[in-house]
């Protein structure tokens, strides 16, 4: 029995099937997303005017990697240059170059994956240390050289450590709120080139250590959720794309447009995943 409307579209609708099903599950993901970037936008205008760390309670800022941003942000936008590229490559019935720019698309996709892999590290090893006296500063630490993930100020004791080495940061510009006074040694440290101080703490003067992860600040939680949640997302989708450039190409065989109807509801799909990022990285990247 032949299913009705794969390739012609519904009278009622004007299009085919899966169109009209990737729409409508496309808004149910505009809902999720919107969901999470309105507790974003939320916690950002209710939080204090301090500058996080020094004032436990206020807003990081600056502290995400805006050139990884940026480089994974074009990654994203020439996926999705290629995989329309792909699609109209069916459409003038030329299979060999739907399959290169499809593949593209892929390693686009699965690049953009490991390269938030390396980001995510980062922020594993980095670290916010509370001091006795009030004080508190962010940066890596040093032990043997190596910069260790996830350690606890209980991790510390636990290996016996009288002091730690710590690469300070040395606030950038990014680091400052807008309108927010950037001190003068932060110019000088800049035009020097350093980007931390090294500096050995005592343990016993450390009142409290916690890496960049969701349980350190809401900001932390909201980042890795929405960052994760769309990884997931980009993830599912070259997986989709990846099953379309090989296994699923016996359909091209049997019936070309229905495939090529396959190809343009993966595209949007793909397209809607870029544009939540578009979006994604300037409000949690650069505000």
């Amino acid at each position: 029995m032949e299913i009705p409307y794969t390739v012609k579209p519904r009278p009622d609708t004007g299009l085919y099937n899966a169109k009209v099903g990737i729409w409508l599950f496309l808004a149910s993901e505009v809902m999720l997303f919107g969901a999470f970037f309105s507790a974003y936008i939320l916690l950002r205008v209710t939080a204090d005017h301090g500058f996080w760390p020094d004032v436990a309670t206020g807003w990081p800022h600056g502290l995400l990697n805006i050139p990884i941003g940026t480089f994974n942000t074009a990654v994203l936008i020439s996926s999705s240059v290629t995989v329309v590229m792909a699609w109209m490559a069916l459409r003038e019935n030329n299979f060999p170059k739907f399959r290169n720019f499809m593949i593209f698309t892929v390693i686009c996709a699965l690049g953009f994956l490991v390269i938030k892999t390396f980001e995510y590290k980062e922020k594993f090893g980095h670290y916010v240390i509370r001091l006795n006296d009030g004080k508190a500063l962010t940066g890596h630490l040093d032990v043997n050289g190596k910069s260790p993930l996830f350690w606890t100020l209980d991790t510390v004791k636990e290996k016996g450590l009288e002091s730690l080495k710590v690469q300070v940061d040395i606030p950038n510009k990014y680091r400052f709120p807008v309108g927010m006074h950037v001190p003068e040694e932060t110019h000088r440290a800049h035009a020097e080139g350093r980007h931390h101080d090294d500096r050995e703490i005592k343990v016993a003067d450390i009142e409290s250590l916690k890496a960049f992860i969701p349980s350190t600040h809401p900001f932390f939680a909201i980042y890795f959720t929405m960052t994760f949640l769309h990884g997931l997302h980009v993830l599912g989708g070259a997986i989709v794309l990846a099953y379309f450039a090989f296994v699923g190409t016996k359909l091209w065989k049997t019936s070309p447009e229905q495939f090529t109807n396959r190809i343009e509801v993966g595209g949007l799909f793909w397209h809607f995943v870029d544009l939540v990022w578009i979006f994604l990285f300037p409000v949690v990247y650069l505000l």
